[in-house]
């Protein structure tokens, strides 16, 4: 990363209003919600061998809205089981907004939830120093394996931790999408080297094809209104190049060419497709899922 840089993750003030603004102007949790509503039913049908009580591990979980959508999929497949809920999520305010939608839901007394205020790496920490041997039926990390030093260790921990036939579902931009272009092409100007930023389902498929482990992936069709990020001084357009650049105050801090170079790039078709006057960038989301090591 260029050191005159500082990444978007150092201030989560400003990272949680580039992600709200991300999330107002993209279809992602739209396509998420597509492929919890039609794909992850017949996927959690397959775990948990008719116990009573099931384990789930939420990593990264954010604000929880993703999280009890897949839940209540689970309830539905396996009714009447009881669930422990291990929400792991290192921003104090996401996961303080999670325990105010929990408590404003109704009938979610089937859950347990306990709360973790720690990063993926404190979690497997604490697991290890508690020597838990407790293992989940299912596991899912959505967005949040750039925020770790090492992806492929962080995948072999939790999937060390799953139950027979239990489920490890990962969520990443897609190796295809305009992030992975942008990613290939500036990743050394862009990406923090203390954690894997510039990560995407590509690299995640060549790592457990290294290891010869067999997993299911698919791709999710998502798409992002970037057209403000072309307006100089635009407020919402240096957000979104703060989100789509992981780089704080991006506008203000990277070099003229650097700043030229990522904004060419981002309006190539490589990146985004230009249709009545916005600019519409690639935001696909790949999906992988994996089983116990066997």
């Amino acid at each position: 990363m260029d050191s005159s840089l500082k990444s978007l993750v150092n201030d989560d003030n400003r990272y949680q209003k580039s992600f709200q603004l991300f999330l107002e102007c993209s279809s992602e949790h739209q396509c998420m919600r597509d492929f919890i509503h039609n794909m992850l039913p017949d996927i959690l049908a397959s775990i948990g061998d008719g116990k009573s009580h099931l384990n789930v591990i939420g990593v990264g979980s954010g604000a929880g809205e993703i999280d009890l959508e897949m839940l209540s999929k689970l309830r539905l497949k396996h009714p009447g089981v009881t669930v422990d809920n291990e929400v792991v999520e290192p921003s104090s305010t996401q996961l303080h907004n999670y325990r105010v939608l929990v408590s404003q839901k109704p009938g979610l007394d089937y859950i347990k939830f306990n709360w973790n205020e720690m990063t993926s790496s404190e979690f497997e920490e604490h697991w290890r120093v508690n020597k838990m041997t407790k293992k989940a039926d299912f596991i899912h990390m959505i967005q949040m394996l750039y925020y770790v030093k090492d992806p492929g260790a962080t995948i072999n921990f939790f999937q060390s931790l799953l139950n027979k036939n239990g489920k490890l579902l990962i969520i990443l931009v897609s190796g295809e999408s305009g992030w992975g272009k942008l990613w290939r092409t500036y990743r050394n100007q862009l990406c923090s080297t203390d954690i894997s930023q510039c990560v995407t389902t590509g690299d995640i498929k060549s790592f457990l094809d290294s290891k010869g482990q067999s997993y299911q992936s698919y791709e999710l069709p998502s798409q992002m209104d970037i057209t403000e990020c072309f307006t100089e001084g635009d407020e919402k357009g240096e957000l979104l190049l703060d989100f789509l650049t992981e780089v704080l105050d991006f506008s203000k801090t990277a070099s003229p060419e650097l700043k030229a170079g990522v904004l060419k790039l981002l309006r190539h078709p490589d990146c985004s497709v230009e249709s009545n006057g916005k600019v519409i960038f690639n935001n696909n989301l790949g999906v992988i899922l994996i089983d116990q090591l066997t």
